[in-house]
Formats: C-alpha cells, sequence, structure tokens
C-alpha cells in the first residue's frame, strides 16, 4: 500500500498544500482538483458556505484515499475544509501522481467522486437574499 495523507480541516487550504506529500522522482504527472467556493448556484447569488463534518469524517475521508490509492497503486492525498467560506476559498484539495498523465486523471477523478459520495460533511448554502439552505440533506 503506497502512503495517502488524509485531513479535515478548519485552516485555509492553499494550491500545492499536498504536492509534496505524493510527488517522487518516479511520478512525471501529477493531477489536483481544486473545490471552489463559486458565487451561485442554481440562478442563485451565494454569498458563503458553511461546512460541517461528522466526528468520524476524518477516518471516512482516509478510506476514500486508502481505497483509491490500493486499486491503483498510486499515492493519494485530500484535505476538506470545514466551517465558513467565503466565494473564492478552497473547500477541497485532492491530489494524485503518477508515471503518466492518464493514469493521474482517471485516479484524481475517482478520488473526488468517491469523497463526495463518501464522505460525512455536509454543505449550507446562504444565498445573497439572506435565505440560507442545506445541500444534500
Amino acid at each position: 500500500m503506497t502512503d495517502v495523507v488524509a485531513r479535515i480541516t478548519a485552516e485555509v487550504i492553499r494550491p500545492g498544500d499536498l504536492d509534496d506529500v505524493v510527488l517522487s522522482p518516479a511520478n512525471g504527472a501529477l493531477v489536483g482538483f481544486q473545490g471552489i467556493v463559486r458565487d451561485h448556484d442554481g440562478g442563485r447569488g451565494v454569498s458563503l458556505l458553511e461546512y460541517q463534518a461528522h466526528p468520524d469524517a476524518e477516518q471516512f475521508l482516509l478510506e476514500c484515499c486508502r481505497a483509491v490509492s490500493d486499486s491503483t497503486g498510486l499515492p493519494v492525498a485530500a484535505i476538506h475544509r470545514v466551517g465558513s467560506l467565503a466565494v473564492g476559498d478552497l473547500a477541497l484539495l485532492a491530489v494524485v501522481a503518477a508515471p503518466h498523465r492518464a493514469e493521474a486523471f482517471a485516479a484524481c477523478a475517482a478520488l473526488v467522486e468517491r469523497i463526495k459520495a463518501d464522505v460525512p460533511i455536509w454543505k449550507r448554502q446562504h444565498f445573497a437574499d439572506g435565505i440560507s439552505e442545506w445541500v444534500g440533506l
């Protein structure tokens, strides 16, 4: 099994925060996904997002990373932010390194889909008109 890193944090996430975790001289491709808070959803203006995580969410995130790493043999890492995030903030960072780009792209896509499906993190959208709603509940 390849080493993996998975964290849930209230701290700011920056692009590149996980690059050193997955890069090695054997890998010529680094693929990352950055989930960024956008200013709209469904035709409505969004002012901020609020993420809340189950107490065991980090373990679920780790299991997602391990599953993708085990199935691909590639190093993977992910960080998901919780708390109040403004438009433009980074909510999810997922990275994969591989010898070649095709396998890195495929593994990163699989990782993000698995995280979205399996990690118990809930999102509350606050709209510009003052109304808020939970997404996916």
